[in-house]
């Protein structure tokens, strides 16, 4: 498979795999996950289950009878939630995906211990795939979203994650730089201690034997083959970063916000360690990005130990 380079070939890709994903929508009454959900109808690579109300016109649902349907229409939010957890829970579903509902009430029955999505053991994180006018390559980044200061075992989760989401699109030796103010280990930033434990971790091979992660390094280093040469820095990963694994939620909640304000970056996001990808973009986010998570989320569900568990 040749590497995905752009939202378009992702589209592209899914069209002709011919395995069309089923998603549970919870609460599609909001214009831009109908208008997501119409396309990728039309692009053939899902398959529907709306659960709670939903304002996807009569016309889309008869003219694509047998790969959408309708369910719990007069469930409450919260209860619409847990009825599409419990979908995708019981298998009749591959992908959870959030229409207008808030995402503290979506989370509540993701992480349900009896009825939920995460599996036992398993590092729930966010991860976000961008597309940016300056690069000629898609870039994966975490964490954003949900872990405020990961942890080492979550740091080691998330590449995990990363590095399988990577060999998905076509990379055939992810490299992942772990992002930091410095490129040097210093005890004044602890998490440089943390990187210096997880480079030794991918230079043993458990992150698989093709995976390349080092730091820490900046940003610029990690994506910019000139700027590292002038630095002088000699790394595997100097300008040709597949992924950013960022220190902390605010650095990587602030990288979000700027490429997409500044940069006119093209963003998809989805929660990852769960049992199923569960799209969880804003409920004000365009249509193009729920689409763009929706597409990404049915190319990384399946088999695989990051993204489809079984509940143990």
């Amino acid at each position: 498979m040749e590497p995905i380079k752009d939202f378009e070939g992702l589209a592209a890709h899914l069209k002709t795999l011919d395995r069309p994903r089923k998603v549970a929508v919870v609460c599609a009454t909001d214009d831009h996950s109908v208008e997501a959900i119409s396309r990728a109808l039309s692009d053939g690579f899902a398959h529907f289950i709306l659960v709670g109300p939903h304002s996807v016109p009569g016309g889309v649902m008869d003219g694509y009878k047998g790969a959408i349907e309708s369910v719990g229409f007069d469930l409450t939010p919260d209860e619409a939630a847990a009825k599409a957890v419990e979908i995708v829970h019981d298998g009749q579903a591959d992908v959870l995906m959030k229409g207008l509902i808030n995402t503290d009430n979506l989370l509540r029955a993701v992480l349900n211990k009896e009825h939920g999505l995460l599996p036992k053991g398993k590092v729930l994180t966010h991860i976000a795939l961008v597309e940016m006018p300056a690069q000629d390559k898609l870039l994966f980044f975490s964490d954003a979203a949900v872990i405020p200061s990961p942890n080492l075992e979550q740091r080691e989760a998330i590449v995990r994650y990363m590095a399988d989401a990577i060999r998905r699109l076509g990379g055939q030796s992810p490299r992942i730089a772990l992002i930091n103010c410095t490129e040097k280990v210093n005890d004044k930033f602890p998490v440089t201690i943390d990187y210096m434990t997880i480079c030794d971790m991918a230079r043993n091979g458990e992150f698989g034997a093709d995976t390349i992660v080092d730091g820490p390094m900046d940003v610029r280093t990690a994506c910019d083959r000139e700027a590292a040469a002038i630095k002088g820095i000699d790394s595997p990963v100097n300008g040709n970063a597949d992924g950013l694994i960022f220190p902390e939620i605010q650095s990587g909640n602030t990288f979000y916000k700027t490429i997409t304000y500044f940069a006119g970056a093209r963003l998809a996001g989805l929660l990852m360690g769960t049992m199923a990808p569960v799209v969880l973009t804003s409920r004000g986010d365009a249509a193009t990005a729920k689409f763009d998570s929706l597409a990404l989320a049915c190319l990384l569900c399946g088999d695989s130990d990051t993204t489809s568990a079984n509940l143990e």
